[in-house]
This record gives structure tokens, sequence and C-alpha cells, in this order.
């Protein structure tokens, strides 16, 4: 059977990649930094060695609209074109093909649908940031399989805190059970608050540091209990408009606390086991 190799949690900063290439003026000055800590990140990941990578992300907006937004959705193909036009002009991410790892992505699908998910698939999915960015900063050779899977976090209905927990669960049972003797790393990747659009996009900070605490907490100590007790749909509403940062990382807190990073736009969080967290970020580093 395959092994969970790996459980991380990594920003998807569309700002990195321009910032870590530029050169002279062009360069900003927390580019240094920032990139130090993202290459010592990127170590968690080349440790495990995995064969194939699953990347838990979202599509925002860019083919999932509001004429048909699955709650979750696997992308099954042989392989995924990336970025967006909008993507390379505001951000200057490259165009991506990355190859898919069809095999497990047929398995999720099925043994999902087994499992009481009743997962969305799409065999023509175009990737966006959520995806490509943790690639740039986790695995810069993009030389991997991958199976990505989207979560609505955008457009209400969306599924409570406590479906991301099962849908972890389950993800990590799924590959578990794959038959494959392959080393699978499963990467989510978010923000903490996030306000997209609006005006505490830009700020200093995320619109809410206090929440943003609380959930580092919450991920440092495994406390699922204690986020599910404080957060709700409504709540979320509070730190920003865009729950995907509090909803993935209850997801991979379910997946047993494997030791590895959580995403922080503008830095990284390190989970080290027998030690106490590090929040890695960059001085002056733009929320996304």
């Amino acid at each position: 059977m395959a092994t969970v190799a790996a459980v991380i949690a990594s920003t998807h900063h569309p700002f990195y990649y321009r910032a870590s290439t530029a050169a002279g003026a062009d360069r900003p000055p927390f580019a240094d930094e920032w990139v130090a800590k993202i290459e010592a990140f990127r170590q968690t990941l080349t440790r495990a060695e995995p064969d194939v990578l699953v990347m838990v992300g979202s599509d925002h907006f860019h083919q999932l609209w509001l004429d048909n937004m699955p709650q979750f959705l696997v992308g099954k193909a042989p392989f995924f074109d990336a970025n967006w036009y909008n993507e390379e002009r505001e951000f200057g991410l490259p165009r991506m093909r990355l190859a898919g790892e069809e095999d497990l992505a047929g398995f999720l699908l099925r043994e999902g649908l087994d499992a009481g998910f009743d997962l969305a698939f799409s065999n023509e999915l175009r990737i966006d940031h959520s995806v490509t960015c943790p690639i740039i900063t986790l695995r810069p050779q993009a030389d991997l399989p991958i199976v990505p899977v989207y979560t609505n976090i955008f457009a209400p209905p969306m599924p409570r805190p406590a479906r991301f927990v099962e849908l972890g669960r389950a993800l990590r049972r799924m590959v578990e059970a794959w038959p494959s003797d392959q080393r699978v790393a499963i990467i989510g990747t978010g923000h903490l608050s996030l306000e997209l659009g609006g005006p505490r996009q830009f700020g200093p900070h995320g619109p809410d540091p206090e929440f943003d605490r609380k959930a580092v907490a919450w991920i440092a100590n495994g406390d699922v209990d204690g986020c599910l007790a404080e957060v709700t749909l409504d709540s979320l509403h509070a730190p920003g408009n865009a729950d995907d940062g509090r909803g993935r990382r209850r997801r991979e807190g379910r997946l047993h606390r494997q030791p590895g990073p959580v995403p922080h736009h503008g830095g990284v969080l390190h989970l080290v086991p027998g030690r106490s967290a590090v929040m890695s970020e960059p001085s002056g580093a733009p929320h996304e």
C-alpha cells in the first residue's frame, strides 16, 4: 500500500515568484529573507522523498464559477496546464504543465464515493496559483505527478468546518489504502486571515491578528476540538472574506500533525516534533 510520506501546509502567495526572481532595483528589500526561509522550509518535502503530490487548493473563480460550483473536486488527467492569464499579468507567474497521477485520482474518486464523499471530478482541469505556487516554493523542478483537489471556499453554501476535518481524515485513509508502493505527500495551501479585494488586503498584517494567533496555536497543539468549538461559518466572516486557510488547516490537522510548515501568506510556520512552533515571515512582504 502507499505511504503518506508527509503532510505539509504551505502558502500559495502569488507574489513570491516575482519577488524571488527580480533583480537590481526591481528586487524588493524583503526578497532575500523570503527566499532563504522558503528554501529552508522546502527541505521538509525534500527529506520526505515523495513520488506523488496530492495538492489541496482552491480555484479562484478561474474555471469554477457560480453556474457550476462543486464543494470538493478531484482533477483526473494525464497533465494539467497552468496558470491563468490574469496570474501571468498580475503576478508574473510562468505558464506550466504538470503531470497528473490518474491512477491515484481515480482511486480517490471511487473510494471517496464509497466513504460518503460524492467527489466531483474534471478531466480537463486548468489549475491556478493555489497549486502552482506551492510547487514553485516546495518543488521548483516540478518533476512529480500531482492529484489536485479543489475545495469550495468562496461561494456559499460552503461546507461546514467539520466537513473539512472529515475530508482530511478520508484523504489520508484513501491514500494509505491505494494499492501502490509509492510515497505520497499531501500538501494543503491557503492563508490565515485574509480579505481579498477589500481595504484590509494589503495591510502590514492580516485583518485579524488575534484570529491568526489562535489558529497557529490550534495547529501547533493539534487542538481540533478547540478550533471546531470556536469557529463557525458565521465567525469566519470576521477575519476576512475567504475561509480556505482556516478550513484547510483544520483538514491538515486531521492528517495527524505531520511535521511541516503551516501556510501564512508572506511566510511559513514550521511545526517540528519536540520543538516549539516558529513563525517565519519576511518583514514587509505583502499579503495576497
